[in-house]
């Protein structure tokens, strides 16, 4: 399946996209896509309806952030190991582990906003893990039982209040518009294989990713059994598990995002997003 979430800022209710790309109304059905329905039973409940019987919403209106009221953002850095070289920094013998502010979610297509005193403003596409049930403790071969789905995350970035402000990443991951997630959370059995799907990012045109989460070192499952050794993992958690080449940062020169830029990335079979970088006002 895949869920969404659409409508104005704030007022985002729940949807499904049908076999034929209708958005599909699921108001009357749950009341939001988060936590709170991503249990097993819940999910089955939703997929046995007759999406039919659903009302069909615009495709004009906004797409807002895929999963609703996450309790925690979690990030994996440095997880591709031609990322971790074009960054100048070693491959993490566990995985380097961030986090980034609730706050710093939004749609997929929402303006990405630079922050005052952004210099050094960068993009990453990065496949996303969203938890579907308590996990804590979970070893490796059962993780992807508490994995609900997957969705696409551009984790924005500042490279400046990232890597020059201290040896705090969240400073540079945080600010708000910096979590786009979406369009749609697609559940896992629709995710044949998580660990070999291809990824693109472009901007004004351009082709700065083209990556594979086969080459990521650290893979999901064992991401969310690592994850639960340290922290229970919530329904509706929401983990990037980190990007593939081709950061701003990592050009030569360095290039990165000025007002009026246009990203546009996806994943295979998770969808497409797309942003335009403007000033805060």
């Amino acid at each position: 399946m895949k869920l969404l979430r659409y409508g104005p800022v704030g007022q985002e209710k729940p949807g499904i996209m049908d076999d034929h790309g209708n958005i599909r109304s699921l108001h009357s059905v749950v009341s939001d896509i988060d936590g709170t329905i991503l249990s097993d039973d819940n999910l089955q409940r939703i997929q046995a309806l007759d999406l039919s019987s659903l009302p069909i919403i615009s495709t004009d209106i906004r797409l807002g952030a895929c999963v609703g009221n996450v309790g925690k953002f979690l990030c994996i850095g440095l997880n591709y190991a031609d990322h971790a070289a074009e960054s100048g920094m070693k491959i993490p013998n566990e995985p380097e582990v961030f986090t980034k502010a609730t706050s710093a979610i939004s749609g997929p297509n929402d303006d990405i906003v630079q922050p005052r005193n952004s210099d050094k403003l960068d993009w990453e596409v990065e496949l996303a893990i969203v938890i579907g049930k308590h996990a804590s403790y979970v070893s490796e071969e059962e993780a992807t039982d508490y994995i609900a789905g997957y969705c696409v995350c551009n984790d924005v970035s500042e490279r400046t209040f990232q890597l020059e402000k201290g040896s705090q990443w969240d400073k540079g991951k945080g600010c708000d518009t910096f979590g786009p997630i979406g369009p749609w959370l697609v559940t896992s059995d629709e995710v044949k294989d998580p660990n070999n799907l291809s990824m693109h990012l472009a901007v004004n045109g351009k082709t700065f990713q083209n990556g594979n989460t086969k080459t990521m070192v650290f893979k999901p499952a064992y991401i969310v059994s690592y994850l639960s050794q340290f922290m229970s993992l919530q329904p509706g958690d929401v983990i990037s598990t980190g990007t593939p080449p081709g950061v701003g940062l990592g050009q030569t020169p360095p290039l990165y995002l000025k007002p009026g830029d246009k990203i546009t990335l996806s994943i295979e079979g998770l969808g497409s997003q797309e942003q335009v970088v403007t000033s805060l006002k």
